[in-house]
């Protein structure tokens, strides 16, 4: 099955997270192109795709293989190699790319420090460029949003030529995935939709407000009137203790204790009451 897409592997040494970030007029890009593992590394398969270079090529790179490596290994072993593309990122961020002879136009990759960008049918080379030029310019910037905007420069240079259906954001970390009890920091696909980037970003921030934490030194401090305010609002909604209510709306990850409060949690709660 022909996957064309764009897509980039990358990661953020520091922060300890690799991720894939995908779009392609293909229903459900994100069950076939991404994969990552925290500590190990992220790959991208794509073209006449061979979902077996994911689980793989993870397995190789857990190994300690270099991402250069990882290609050499999973092609030379695949008879298919001439159509697929590949792009790997290594758990020391260096990043291979490969594209075989019999990819449609425009097919390639760009590689550099922390990052591989690939794509095939594209409208031109222009679309990998902005991959590249994007994650390259944004330095410092969390992962997250360095892939969203990687996608968002690649279709504005023009994108899969057949246009868009789907997009994927695939970002793992050790430990910094739902309740500090999973590896995968984002996991989220659009599988069909008219603008699958905008609708990637409002599932994203949708994510942030759910489940990344505000630090601590930024809650709000719960005074005698806020405390008053916060209960007069939760009998509005029915409630009589914020625990209970923000489970309703899965923002249980939250709330601590009550004499301080996420701002995100406050926000949210006047919303609803009001």
């Amino acid at each position: 099955m022909l996957v064309a897409t764009y897509s980039i592997c990358a990661c953020d040494l520091e922060a300890q997270q690799w991720g894939v970030a995908t779009q392609s007029k293909f229903l459900a890009v994100g069950s076939v192109v991404p994969w990552a593992a925290p500590l190990a590394g992220a790959i991208a398969t794509q073209s006449y795709a061979n979902p077996r270079y994911g689980p793989d090529g993870l397995a190789l790179l857990r190994e300690g293989l270099s991402a250069e490596e990882v290609v050499a290994r999973l092609t030379e072993a695949d008879e298919g190699r001439a159509e697929r593309q590949l792009g790997v990122v290594d758990a020391e961020g260096r990043g291979a790319s490969f594209t075989g002879e019999a990819c449609h136009d425009w097919a390639g990759g760009r590689v550099g420090p922390g990052y591989a960008a690939q794509g095939n049918i594209l409208v031109s080379g222009e679309t990998v460029d902005a991959l590249a030029e994007t994650f390259e310019s944004t330095a410092g910037r969390p992962l997250v949003e360095r892939l969203l905007d990687c996608l968002d420069a690649a279709q504005a240079a023009g994108g899969d030529r057949r246009g868009q259906q789907s997009a994927a954001l695939l970002v793992v970390g050790p430990d910094q995935g739902y309740a500090g009890l999973s590896d995968t920091f984002v996991d989220l696909r659009v599988d069909d939709h008219e603008r699958p980037l905008a609708e990637l970003r409002r599932l994203v921030g949708m994510h942030h407000e759910l489940f990344v934490a505000t630090p601590r030194e930024k809650w709000i401090e719960v005074d005698d009137e806020l405390r008053a305010e916060i209960a007069e609002r939760l009998a509005k909604l029915g409630h009589d203790r914020l625990a209970e209510w923000a489970g309703v709306e899965n923002l249980e990850e939250r709330v601590n204790g009550d004499d301080a409060i996420d701002p995100v949690v406050l926000d949210r709660l006047r919303r609803r009451s009001r």
